[in-house]
């Protein structure tokens, strides 16, 4: 099954990323991360709120309906939703001015997965992916290119994750209790044979997988054995991460990006980096709240 996707703000990031649902104030969370914005929607791509920082940053966990936990270039931010305050929670890579934060999620635990990255267009394995849980900071990769697709199954009991350039999405067994990794990795999806990149994903509540192309203008649907379930066009190349939200978690959210598109591609893909967002017959699971 095919479906094509809507957009609902043309906002235009550079590289839009870190979709989440906020539950308790019903708004989509979302960056720009070249451009160093979040910006917070309500469910009909309405602008409610943006702030502009000067650091980049690219996920976010909730804490309450009035706190964010922000993964910056330097680390972990609490952030005052009301007041714009920001403060520091715990350094991560911050003496190092090549890496900067990326794709991130919080486990069902409250723990929070946390991936870095070259900060330049080389993109070299010199990232990691960590593990952060009541102020212990743990890696568990290094030698990571693009860390993406960070999600976690229902239950808590499995992970995914993906360095984009593989083409693989991983997936390994992980503690419920403590979102700490208790397996091996394997495979989970080999998508080498499709177009784009495999780039962010989030898990419904049916355990199954929804997984942005970069470069492939799509969002798959993949089934809990990796197979492919359905496909979510979107009219632009650079798809970069989907989210559940809305009052029945039933609206899938989905972030673009323009940068790096020449003049022609932008030409053809005007809406480039835009927001959209598709009704579908499943709904997501809300955010886990981060343990501070």
């Amino acid at each position: 099954m095919t479906e094509t996707a809507q957009l609902i703000f043309d906002c235009k990031c550079q590289l839009g990323e870190g979709p989440i649902w906020h539950p308790g104030r019903q708004q989509l969370f979302f960056f720009d991360i070249n451009e160093q914005i979040l910006n917070a929607v309500n469910a009909n791509g309405e602008l409610v709120d943006q702030w502009l920082f000067n650091e980049t940053m690219a996920a976010a966990g909730i804490v309450d309906d009035d706190t964010l936990v922000l993964f910056s270039e330097f680390g972990l931010k609490g952030f005052q939703i009301s007041t714009g305050g920001i403060a520091p929670v715990h350094a991560i890579e911050a003496d190092n001015n090549r890496t900067r934060s990326n794709d991130s999620r919080v486990h069902p635990s409250g723990a929070f997965w946390l991936g870095t990255m070259d900060n330049t267009e080389a993109e070299e394995a010199i990232g990691a992916l960590y593990h952060f849980r009541s102020g212990i900071l743990t890696k568990l990769k290094s030698e990571v290119r693009v860390p993406n697709a960070t999600c976690f199954s229902p239950d808590g009991r499995t992970a995914y994750w993906t360095d984009t350039p593989s083409k693989k999405i991983l997936k390994v067994a992980t503690d419920p209790s403590t979102g700490m990794p208790i397996g091996e990795w394997s495979v989970f999806a080999d998508v080498s044979d499709g177009g784009g990149y495999p780039d962010g994903a989030v898990v419904d509540s049916e355990g199954f997988l929804w997984n942005a192309k970069w470069g492939g203008g799509c969002v798959v649907r993949h089934a809990p054995d990796g197979s492919v379930d359905r496909i979510i066009e979107v009219p632009v190349s650079q798809v970069t991460c989907p989210a559940f939200g809305g009052a029945d978690l039933k609206t899938l959210f989905i972030t673009t990006a323009a940068k790096n598109l020449s003049e022609e591609q932008l030409a053809a893909e005007k809406v480039a980096g835009g927001l959209f967002a598709i009704d579908v017959d499943v709904s997501g699971q809300s955010e886990p709240l981060f343990q501070l």
